[in-house]
């Protein structure tokens, strides 16, 4: 029944028995008790119980970004005054408070909400100061006794003006006090350390965000109100972790920004390094919400399990907050392969689910980044309303008074007697108020309490001073509020100034995913220069590092590099540009510059094998830039057996990770150069036992992609192709052998003939002169360095090698002991010299470290 008033009740139905109810039943019928369905009453219940799960458990207010119990948490510290600048305080005196006056929850739930807001690995910008133990990602915290806590600088702006009326405040639940429903949150606290909620038939998850970005698209938003989520991510990257890491593709963070709904996918920093016993995988940075050790755990099982093959050893080296987990691989495993299965079946790669869901007017509200940070500013323009209010009241109500004291100075003799005839200090305040003074009670109070020290003459213009000064307070605070412009540039300024106090760098990074397309918008495409190393270090660095110079410079250096390490291919590029990576295997794999970390000018750089997915005994020998197709429409293949074979440039057009087949290799033989030509270069090709050929490209058919080409090069048998080069204007053949001797060879002593021949000899060859290891077009200006099997390297101008017939055996150019040959020869590269403390005439010695002089850096006389 829908109210107490009794009803009759029905009558009885014809021909059943009339029973007389007991004074119980009556009580029950008629009573205060209503009768109702049992499943209108669940229905009912279960409502009133979800709605107050949603608003006062489970889901943050838009506004300020937490939840009731952190709003407690911190007003509750805050009127501890537990600042940042006074001491820490135990953690279970704060829970008590809370408790006691806020929240009549359980203790470990206030507990856990307390240490979360002090967890650096939690919140992106923690609220509390943490002192003791306040746990890790795999390990719970210390027990309240024993932890102390205070308020960070930055969650002193969350509850900044909050005793300027500038949020409401309701009674608490006993109503014994008061506390705030909305704490002002001067920054964007829901975006910034994001939040994490179940409540019942919703849940939230609001990844945080970079602070500094944040709040320059607060600004922006502030300047342009119409603005989209698509505008704001120009600002906005994606989700920051305070745990760093990256963040594959933009796909997710483009949806969770458009529409508050999106997985974005994390992955770990890892790096693929070279032990002394194979190669290792280092863990230094891992997903957000994951642990070390629950890695750790995953990667022992499914070793077990025998899922994962070719791992070693498993250690755990993180220390100071700072994880580093060090896999170690077997000899010869495929690293780059083992990386991509640890992504694959390990939380090394987890996602994160998006779902911007928050309390708008206390409806929860699913919001896009747009909606969010307008509820935000909605919420500021209310707090510097209030503010401004309160601030122009307490104004002209000082300005009230001093008004008062300045009138009164000029009638002071006849106040003073006025008052030394009243009875009582309310009789004098009733005689300033009647006629002749006219003052208002509040006037009359003050002066009547008015110190003499004012009657001075610097007590009369100190007054005036704050007369003005108050004057031109109300007039701020009077335009603020009577445009909205000019409350929105206050908004404005405040919140730079806190962004310019706090912001850090992004920790988490965005990069290319497979089949996202959008990475462009990430990057400017800038010139860089990609630099690569023998053992297969790559980098990239900004163009303008390599400065030109006059002719005769040092030149910088380009990288500090491993011992037996040197430079093998710089391109000058742009980050946009598409690189092509061909192998000695026959496989090209293409990768865009910017994919390439930038790192400093001397630094060593990334294993290639940590971009490109290499097999063991697969290294890479040319690099093409792909903006070269403009200028070279073909690319020439040479392999080590003389096979030769041209394709168009754009038949590589591919972005497969495993590699695409560049040339069809026949058994026991390998791809040693790839040139990019014109269609009417002539090719110089070089081979071990010292014959060199030289004929048209022309001579050679365009052939497809996976041809495996004709001959070039007649081989005799155990001879190989050791160098190949497009022949151009001004440029000398150098050959070295692996006993040390070399010479240059004019490219004109090379008659023109048909491919398929066997050449003629380029280097006269002795059983103890070796054979030949390099064939390379250099010109007079070169240098190169020359590095033999025990890792001694020697850096040589070849203006100091003789030039010589193609007959001749050539001059020694590195000393050698009996035991050591020449392993490889490579040009020095624009940006690769060395530090300016160095001779030109130095070597250096791979397995010593140290230096030697040679005796004039001249050659001896040319031989044979």
């Amino acid at each position: 029944m829908s109210d107490d008033t009794p009803q009759d009740p029905p009558e009885p139905e014809e021909g059943t028995e009339q029973v007389e109810p007991s004074e119980d039943a009556v009580a029950v019928t008629f009573g205060s008790i209503e009768p109702i369905e049992i499943q209108q009453e669940m229905e009912q219940s279960f409502l009133d119980y979800a709605m107050s799960v949603i608003v006062s458990r489970a889901l943050p207010d838009a506004r300020d970004g937490l939840k009731p119990v952190h709003r407690r948490i911190l007003w509750a510290m805050h009127e501890a005054g537990l600042r940042p600048d006074r001491n820490h305080k135990k953690c279970a005196t704060v829970v008590g408070d809370v408790l006691g006056k806020y929240h009549p929850h359980g203790d470990q739930s206030v507990y856990d909400a307390l240490v979360r807001m002090g967890q650096d690995f939690s919140l992106r910008h923690p609220l509390i100061d943490p002192h003791g133990n306040f746990g890790s990602p795999s390990d719970p915290p210390a027990a309240y006794r024993y932890t102390e806590c205070r308020l960070t600088a930055l969650a002193m702006h969350m509850l900044a003006d909050i005793d300027e009326d500038t949020v409401d405040f309701v009674p608490n639940f006993d109503g014994s006090t008061e506390e705030p429903t909305v704490l002002p949150s001067r920054f964007p606290n829901l975006l910034v350390n994001g939040s994490q909620g179940i409540a019942v038939g919703m849940a939230t998850n609001i990844p945080p965000h970079n602070l500094g970005e944040v709040i320059d698209a607060t600004v922006h938003l502030l300047e342009h109100p119409e603005a989209t989520p698509d505008d704001l991510l120009e600002f906005v990257k994606g989700p920051d972790f305070p745990t760093g890491a990256q963040i594959m593709g933009r796909a997710g963070v483009v949806s969770a920004a458009r529409t508050g709904r999106g997985s974005i996918k994390m992955r770990a920093r890892a790096e693929i390094e070279e032990g002394p016993k194979g190669d290792r995988i280092v863990v230094t940075e891992i997903p957000y919400q994951t642990s070390v050790e629950s890695i750790e755990e995953k990667i022992a099982e499914l070793v077990n399990a025998r899922v994962l093959e070719g791992i070693r050893e498993l250690r755990n080296e993180s220390s100071k907050g700072r994880p580093r987990l060090v896999i170690e691989l077997k000899r010869d495993a495929p690293a780059n392969v083992l990386l991509n299965n640890l992504y694959k079946h390990t939380p090394l790669q987890t996602s994160f689910a998006v779902n911007f869901v928050a309390l708008v007017d206390g409806v929860p509200r699913t919001l896009n980044l747009a909606d969010a940070l307008r509820h935000y500013i909605e919420h500021q323009v209310e707090v510097i309303t209030r503010r401004s209010r309160f601030r122009l009241a307490k104004a002209e109500r000082r300005a009230h008074i001093v008004e008062g004291f300045l009138r009164a100075l000029d009638l002071i003799d006849e106040i003073i007697a006025a008052i030394r005839a009243s009875e009582d200090r309310a009789a004098a305040i009733s005689t300033l108020q009647g006629e002749g003074f006219a003052f208002s009670e509040i006037q009359a109070t003050e002066i009547v309490d008015m110190r003499l020290s004012t009657l001075t003459r610097l007590g009369r213009e100190r007054l005036e001073e704050e007369m003005a000064q108050l004057r031109a307070t109300i007039a701020e605070l009077q335009a603020i509020l009577n445009d909205d412009a000019r409350l929105r540039a206050v908004i404005k300024d405040e919140i730079t100034e806190i962004r310019d106090e706090f912001a850090t760098d992004r920790r988490t990074t965005l990069e290319h995913d497979d089949g996202d397309l959008e990475i462009e918008d990430l990057i400017d495409d800038e010139e860089v220069v990609v630099v690569m190393t023998a053992r297969g270090y790559i980098k990239t660095v900004a163009a303008d590092v390599f400065r030109t110079q006059g002719r005769g410079g040092r030149g910088v250096a380009g990288a500090k590099l491993k011992d037996e390490d040197y430079i093998t291919d710089l391109i000058h590029t742009s980050a946009h540009a598409f690189l092509l990576f061909f192998s000695n295997r026959g496989k090209v794999y293409r990768l865009k510059a910017h994919r390439i970390p930038m790192r400093d000018r001397t630094a060593q750089g990334l294993a290639i094998v940590n971009l490109l997915r290499l097999q063991p005994d697969e290294k890479i020998q040319t690099i093409i830039d792909t903006r070269d197709y403009e200028s070279h429409r073909y690319l020439f293949f040479v392999t080590a057996n003389g096979v030769v074979k041209k394709t168009l440039f754009n038949a590589y057009d591919s972005s497969r990770q495993d590699g695409l087949i560049a040339i069809n290799l026949r058994d026991g033989d390998e791809l040693v150069r790839v040139l990019a030509t014109s269609d009417d270069d002539e090719i110089l090709i070089v081979s071990e036992a010292g014959q060199g050929i030289r004929f048209s490209e022309t001579d050679v058919r365009p052939m497809g992609r996976t041809a495996s080409g004709v001959r070039g090069m007649r081989l005799r048998e155990g001879d190989r192709v050791v160098g190949a080069a497009p022949i151009a204007e001004g440029l000398k053949l150098l050959t070295i052998t692996d006993a040390g001797y070399g010479k240059r060879t004019e490219v004109d002593q090379f008659n023109l003939q048909g491919r398929g021949g066997q050449g003629v000899r380029s280097h006269k060859l002795h059983a103890d002169r070796g054979r030949v290891v390099t064939g390379l077009l250099v010109a007079d200006d070169d240098d190169v360095f020359l590095i033999n099997d025990s890792g001694v390297v020697i850096r040589t101008g070849v203006d100091t090698i003789s030039v010589q017939g193609r007959d001749a055996t050539g001059v020694r150019v590195m000393n050698l002991d009996d035991d050591t040959r020449v392993a490889a020869v490579a040009r020095v590269l624009g940006g690769e010299d060395d530090d300016a403390d160095i001779d030109e005439a130095e070597v250096v010695d791979g397995a010593e470290g140290g230096t030697v002089d040679l005796s004039d850096g001249e050659a001896p006389p040319a031989e044979g």
